[in-house]
């Protein structure tokens, strides 16, 4: 997860390190969101990781993106996200656009279908509170420069990344990546 205040350089590093898996919306041109996800997907496969994602309402499932609620599309765009054939899904603006309850909800079922899946997820936000919500691996603060990761005893292992050197080389501010 990449956490950190509005303009803090967020969606930057998203980018610049994973470009390749970097997701911020989706096209959708049907009048139905199912009709929007990979035509290679079984209808069965589409509506499982609706669920998945806390999206469970078979009649919205019929709607068209333009009339779902800020949260249902980003369920939607989570859930066809995971779809794709791609290891690694970096979604970034995650809850931004929610209420803290629907984010938290939203939260919690997006963290157990990532963890069901083979696909890992990394979530760019500017909200602290979704940190204890999706429970991820690791915690990259734009604010503080800080990295932080659990340990298999759970105890988290802190790191300060000013100026640190990472394995690719290329400079990216304060960060050489």
């Amino acid at each position: 997860m990449i956490v950190g205040r509005s303009g803090s350089g967020k969606t930057s590093i998203a980018k610049q390190l994973f470009p390749e898996a970097y997701i911020r919306s989706f096209e959708y041109k049907s009048r139905c969101i199912l009709d929007d996800f990979p035509q290679e997907l079984e209808t069965s496969e589409i509506t499982r990781m609706l669920c998945s994602v806390g999206f469970a309402s078979p009649p919205d499932w019929l709607k068209s993106y333009d009339c779902l609620s800020q949260g249902e599309k980003m369920r939607v765009d989570i859930a066809r996200a995971l779809c794709l054939d791609k290891p690694l899904i970096v979604f970034d603006e995650f809850t931004s656009v929610v209420d803290r309850e629907i984010a938290k909800v939203s939260a919690f079922a997006i963290s157990k279908a990532v963890r069901r899946s083979s696909k890992k997820f990394i979530a760019v936000t500017c909200h602290y509170d979704v940190v204890d919500w999706l429970d991820p691996d690791w915690v990259f603060c734009t604010d503080t420069m800080e990295f932080d990761r659990k340990k298999e005893c759970g105890r988290p292992l802190n790191s300060k990344f000013i100026g640190a050197a990472l394995d690719c080389g290329r400079c990216f501010g304060s960060i050489i990546i």
